[in-house]
């Protein structure tokens, strides 16, 4: 299946491309979500038509991704206390949604899809460096503390 990339999708493509994916991964993903749309002649016209509208408005998703990358940079760490034993395990986890919480309330507006923790939720007290991907030309690293509640 071929279709036009509306928007840049990470180990994909960029803006206007024309790339070759499996059908499911174009019907179930990227068409629903509006990444894409399949490449016919009519829709090969459309975007055209529209490309210096939709650069523009990447341009301007850009733009706020690293003026919020500057604001977690402003930030570089976030608290959470949370209950733990006696040898710093932790009662519980701390996972996307609580950090998300964090860095919230902090200032900053951050989703928990966008916090990426590749060894998991956090079970011991203490500090972790974890990314925060927040376009797909933009991450950022943000330190956060874990102390015993």
């Amino acid at each position: 299946m071929e279709v036009i990339l509306l928007e840049k999708v990470r180990n994909l493509g960029a803006l206007g491309e024309t790339i070759k994916v499996r059908a499911g991964y174009g019907r179930n993903y990227l068409i629903p979500r509006g990444k894409a749309v399949m490449a016919t002649a009519d829709n090969i016209a459309k975007f055209e038509a529209r490309r210096a509208e939709l650069e523009q408005a990447a341009a301007g998703t850009l733009a706020v991704a690293q003026g919020r990358a500057a604001k977690v940079a402003e930030l570089g760490e976030v608290t959470i206390g949370h209950n733990a034993g006696e040898e710093g395990k932790l009662f519980g986890s701390v996972g996307t949604h609580d950090i998300a919480d964090a860095i919230s309330k902090a200032g900053v507006e951050v989703a928990r899809h966008e916090i990426a923790m590749p060894e998991g939720p956090i079970r011991q007290v203490g500090e972790y460096e974890l990314e925060l991907n927040l376009h797909t030309d933009v991450t950022q690293t943000i330190k956060v503390n874990v102390v015993a509640a």
